[in-house]
C-alpha cells in the first residue's frame, strides 16, 4: 500500500480562514426590476450581463483576487497538485481509426495540455498530423472535430479558442498537409459531414449583434461548402425559410443520402433525407414534428435503418423504404424492451448498447434483426465504441467504471473474440476499492439508484469526506467512469457517489420528463433524498459533506443548497444555469425550454420556475455551506452572468461564517477542450476548498 499524501484528520468541522465573516469586494446594486404576469422581480446584478464591459472585467478581476489568496493559504494544496500531476501522467492512446492509406490516434504522452492527432503510413512509421499544444501558447486552442472526405485525401477538422462553442474550420489536404483554402470562421454546434471528395455540409447561425459569447442565436442553417470556393458563397441548404434552433446534417456511409434533423429544443426532431446521387433531388419529409428523438443510423440501398423513441419511450430500431418513409410504414428491427437502448453500426453489424440500472449491456445483431451475441464485457460498468465502417475487419470499444481507468479493447465481429488493446499504466490500485450500487427512496417514494464508492474497509462512522454528484435533466445519463481526481479523493479516505436523479435518461424518456417543466423538483428531491441516505447509513454526515454538479448539475446544486442549506457543508455549483428568469434570453438558451419551461409560457410556470431558480431563492439572515462557485469568462452555453448573479447574492445575504466564492478561468468555456494544466488545478482548488472547510487539518 503506498502511504497517502494526505491524512485526513478530522478535527471539530470548522472553517478554517472564516472566523470572522470574510470581507467580499463590493458589488454595486442597479435598479432593474422587470415585471411578469403583474409580479414584479428585481435583478440588481443585471449588468454583470455585459461580459465586454470594464466594470464587469474589474469585478472578475476582484473575485478572482479574494478566491485565490483564498486558496493559496491552504497549506495542502501543493501536496494535492503533485499528487494529481503524477497520477495524471500516463500515456493515453485512443482507438485507431483508418482513413486513407493512413492509420490515425490520439495520443497524450502523460501532462500535454492537448492530446495530439498521430498517424502511421503503410509502412508503419508514425508522424505527427495534428497537434493542438501548437495552436496557442497557453493551451486554450483545443482541436474539435476531425472530418475525412470519402477516400482520406483531404480532412477539415476544427478549432475552438477559449473554450468557446464558436469555431473555425481549416481544409487541408491530408496528404501533403497543405492548407487549401481560408479558414471558415463563426461555426458553431456543427458537424462537418463529407459528400465524396469535394465538399462538405455544416450548420451555423448568423453572426449575432452584440457579444458573440452571450448574444442570443436562435435560427440554425445547414450549409453546403465546396472546397474552393469563399465562405460567403455556401449554399444554404436548410434552414433560410423554416427556422430552427439546431439544424445538423450527415451523409451517409455509400455517400447516397443526406441527412437532415432539425429541432427548437434539446429534445424531439423533425427528420429529413435527400437524395444526392439525382442533381436537384428534393428534400423529402420522414418525420415533420418535434415530438420524438429519431436518427437514420444506417442504410442498404433504399432501405433506412432508424433509430427512434416514437412509440418507445427507451428507444426501437425500425427499417423502412426510402420511397415512402412515413412512421405508418416503420416495421421493428430491434423492438423496444424495458431498458434504454443505443445503437452503433460497424463491420455490417449493428451494435445494441443497453443501459440496465445506468450500466452496459452489448448486444450484436445483423441487418436482418437477428441477435448474433450477447458480447461478454470485462466488468461490470460503461462500454462505448463498436462503430465503424463496414469494411472494417476488426472493431474497438472503451471500458470503464469508477475503480477502473478506461481501457481500449479490439473486438472481432465475427468470432466475438475481445482483446486488450490499450490499457493505461496508472498509479493507482483499483482492487483496494470497490463500488455498491443502492436504491433510495425520494420524497414521493420513487426508488432512485446510486452508486457509492469508496476505499475497502472504510469505517462508516458519519466521518468521511463525502462528494454527493447528480445532474439531473436533458435525458443525459450518469454512467460508470473513472476520474484521476476522484482517484486522489478516495485513496485519501473520500467517498464518491453519484446519484441517477429524474430527469436524466436512465430508464428513458420516462425518467427524463419525470424531471421536467413543472416536475423540476422531483429532481432536487431526489438529489435530497440521497444526501439524507448516505447521513442516515452513516456514510457522512452534514458537517463533512459536499454536493457537486455543472451546468444543468450546478443548477441542481443552486436549487438544493437554497432549499437545504443545513444538509450540506460544502457547495461546488459549476457553470450552473441559475437565473432561471432568464436562461432563455442568453445564445442557444432558448432550446432547454422543453426540459425548463420559462417564465413566459403562463403565470403559474413563472411562479414555480421563481420558486427555485438559484439567484431567486438565496435569503438573507441565512446560513449558506461553504461555496465555491466555478465557471469560465468564455462560456457561450450557459453564459457566466449567472454564476456571477448566483456569487454576488450568496456573497450579500450570507449570515455565516462559511466563505461563500467564485472561481472564474480566464479563456476558458464550458469545459469541453480545457487544457490539462487548468484541469488539474481546478480540480486541486475544488479538493483543497472541499477539504479545508470540512475541518481536515493536517499533513503527513
Amino acid at each position: 500500500m503506498k502511504k497517502s499524501i494526505l491524512i485526513m484528520a478530522l478535527a471539530l468541522p470548522i472553517t478554517l480562514m472564516s472566523q470572522n465573516k470574510m470581507q467580499y469586494p463590493t458589488t454595486k446594486k442597479g435598479q432593474v426590476t422587470d415585471t411578469y404576469f403583474d409580479t414584479k422581480v428585481a435583478d440588481p446584478y443585471r449588468w454583470l450581463e455585459d461580459d465586454r464591459s470594464e466594470e464587469t472585467g474589474s469585478w472578475v478581476k476582484e473575485q478572482n483576487r479574494l478566491t485565490y489568496d483564498y486558496l493559496s493559504k491552504i497549506p495542502y494544496r501543493d501536496a494535492l497538485k503533485s499528487r494529481l500531476e503524477k497520477l495524471w501522467n500516463y500515456e493515453k492512446i485512443s482507438a485507431p481509426f483508418k482513413e486513407g492509406n493512413f492509420t490515425y490516434y490520439y495520443k497524450n504522452n502523460g501532462l500535454q495540455n492537448q492530446s495530439v492527432l498521430y498517424r502511421k503510413d503503410a509502412k508503419g512509421e508514425e508522424s505527427v498530423f495534428l497537434d493542438p499544444n501548437t495552436f496557442s501558447k497557453d493551451g486554450t486552442s483545443s482541436l474539435g472535430g476531425v472530418n475525412f472526405s470519402e477516400d482520406g485525401s483531404k480532412v477539415a477538422y476544427s478549432i475552438s479558442e477559449g473554450g468557446s462553442d464558436w469555431r473555425k474550420v481549416i481544409v487541408m489536404d491530408a496528404v501533403t498537409k497543405k492548407i487549401l483554402e481560408p479558414t471558415l470562421e463563426d461555426i458553431k454546434f456543427s458537424g462537418v459531414s463529407w459528400k465524396g471528395n469535394e465538399g462538405f455540409y455544416y450548420s451555423s447561425y448568423d453572426k449575432p449583434d452584440g457579444s458573440e459569447l452571450s448574444a442570443k442565436t436562435d435560427q440554425h442553417k445547414l450549409y453546403y461548402h465546396k472546397v474552393g470556393t469563399r465562405q460567403k458563397d455556401d449554399k444554404v441548404i436548410f434552414g433560410l425559410d423554416q427556422k430552427r434552433r439546431y439544424v445538423g446534417g450527415y451523409v451517409t456511409e455509400d455517400n447516397h443520402y443526406l441527412v437532415i434533423t432539425a429541432s427548437t429544443s434539446t429534445y424531439g426532431n423533425e427528420l429529413y433525407i435527400q437524395d444526392l446521387t439525382k442533381p436537384n433531388s428534393p428534400i423529402v419529409t420522414i418525420v415533420d414534428n418535434f415530438n420524438s428523438d429519431n436518427s437514420i443510423i444506417d442504410n442498404q440501398g433504399s432501405k433506412l435503418f432508424i433509430a427512434t423513441d416514437l412509440n418507445a419511450p427507451n428507444t426501437r430500431v425500425v427499417t423502412v423504404d426510402v420511397s415512402n418513409p412515413k412512421p405508418e410504414n416503420w416495421k421493428d428491427l430491434i423492438p423496444e424492451t424495458e431498458n434504454v437502448l443505443n445503437v452503433s453500426t460497424g463491420s455490417g453489424y449493428l451494435f445494441a448498447n443497453y443501459m440496465i440500472d445506468a450500466v452496459s449491456a452489448i448486444k450484436q445483431y445483423d441487418y436482418s434483426g437477428k441477435l448474433v451475441r450477447n458480447i461478454q464485457l470485462p466488468g461490470i460498468g460503461t462500454a462505448g465504441g463498436f462503430g465503424g465502417k463496414k469494411t472494417e475487419k476488426v472493431l474497438y470499444y472503451s471500458f470503464t467504471n469508477y475503480t477502473t481507468p478506461g481501457s481500449t479493447y479490439s473486438f472481432d465481429p465475427k468470432s466475438g473474440d475481445s482483446k486488450v488493446y490499450q490499457t493505461p499504466k496508472i498509479d493507482f490500485n483499483s482492487n483496494d476499492y470497490e463500488s455498491k450500487q443502492v436504491f433510495y427512496t425520494s420524497k414521493d417514494g420513487t426508488k432512485i439508484p446510486m452508486i457509492i464508492t469508496h476505499k475497502k474497509g472504510l469505517k462508516l462512522d458519519g466521518k468521511n469526506p463525502t462528494i454527493l454528484y447528480g445532474y439531473g435533466g436533458f435525458n443525459i445519463s450518469l454512467t460508470p467512469s473513472f476520474s484521476i481526481s476522484n482517484a486522489v479523493w478516495m485513496e485519501n479516505g473520500g467517498i464518491y457517489a453519484v446519484a441517477n436523479l429524474r430527469g436524466g435518461g436512465e430508464y428513458g424518456k420516462k425518467w427524463h420528463v419525470a424531471g421536467t417543466k413543472m416536475q423540476k423538483q422531483n429532481v432536487f428531491n431526489d438529489f435530497i433524498a440521497a444526501a439524507e441516505y448516505l447521513i442516515s447509513e452513516k456514510y457522512t454526515s452534514s458537517d463533512f459533506l459536499a454536493i457537486r454538479g455543472g451546468s444543468n448539475g450546478g443548477l441542481l446544486v443552486g436549487a438544493t443548497m437554497t432549499q437545504r442549506p443545513d444538509l450540506m457543508k460544502v457547495a461546488l455549483p459549476a457553470v450552473g444555469v441559475m437565473d432561471m428568469l432568464r436562461y432563455h434570453t442568453f445564445t442557444a438558451g432558448a432550446g432547454w425550454a422543453y426540459d425548463y419551461g420559462t417564465a413566459e409560457d403562463s403565470k403559474e410556470m413563472f411562479e414555480y420556475i421563481k420558486g427555485y431558480s438559484p439567484v431567486h431563492n438565496v435569503k438573507p439572515n441565512t446560513k449558506y455551506p461553504a461555496t465555491m462557485v466555478t465557471t469560465g469568462d468564455h462560456d457561450d452555453r450557459v453564459v457566466p452572468a449567472h454564476s456571477f448573479k448566483f456569487a454576488a447574492e450568496l456573497q450579500d445575504k450570507q449570515a455565516g461564517d462559511n466563505p461563500t466564492l467564485i472561481r472564474i478561468d480566464i479563456n476558458a468555456g464550458h469545459g469541453a477542450g480545457k487544457s490539462v494544466a487548468a484541469s488539474i488545478q481546478e480540480s486541486v482548488d475544488i479538493m483543497a476548498f472541499t477539504l479545508y472547510n470540512m475541518g481536515i487539518t493536517k499533513l503527513p
